[in-house]
């Protein structure tokens, strides 16, 4: 059997293979809206200031001053995460907005977490870095059978 068999693999408890059937099916959506919901927070800290952000300006400050990227850089990254989080979550355009999402981690990863290490403890690339990959998942993939996308009918 090559390792690119088209059979389904057999559950690792016997039994279980009703129960996998009928949730395999919503791990992907479920894996998708995650994605996109936890992207919310961080884009209403850099707005709002919520959730012990600074808002939009002391963030267009931080991304100028510690960062050296342009101040507008912020209010883009804050709308991607709040917007593109929730399209992708929603499953709504969901190419276009994950395709901002991997640009906007790439952005992160590059930029201001690479330099830091690997370890998310210490600031380095390991969250953006999963949360960029997941993105580009979808991208490729779209937003799947449980999505407003495949609800209408369109997906771009």
């Amino acid at each position: 059997m090559s390792l690119l068999s088209s059979s389904p693999a057999k559950p690792l408890i016997p039994g279980v293979e009703a129960l996998e059937s009928a949730l395999s099916p919503f791990a992907e959506p479920l894996v998708r809206a995650v994605a996109g919901l936890m992207l919310l927070p961080h884009g209403v800290q850099k707005l709002f200031g919520w959730f012990g952000g600074y808002g939009v300006d002391a963030t267009e400050q931080f991304f100028a001053a510690k960062l050296g990227l342009p101040a507008s850089f912020a209010l883009i990254a804050g709308l991607i995460e709040v917007f593109g989080g929730l399209a992708l979550a929603f499953g709504l355009l969901t190419r276009v907005a994950a395709a901002l999402v991997f640009a906007l981690m790439a952005v992160a990863v590059i930029w201001v977490h690479l330099p830091v290490g690997y370890f998310w403890m210490t600031g380095g690339l390991e969250y953006p870095l999963m949360w960029g990959l997941i993105a580009l998942a979808f991208v490729f993939r779209g937003g799947g059978a449980y999505s407003i996308d495949a609800l209408i009918g369109r997906e771009v």
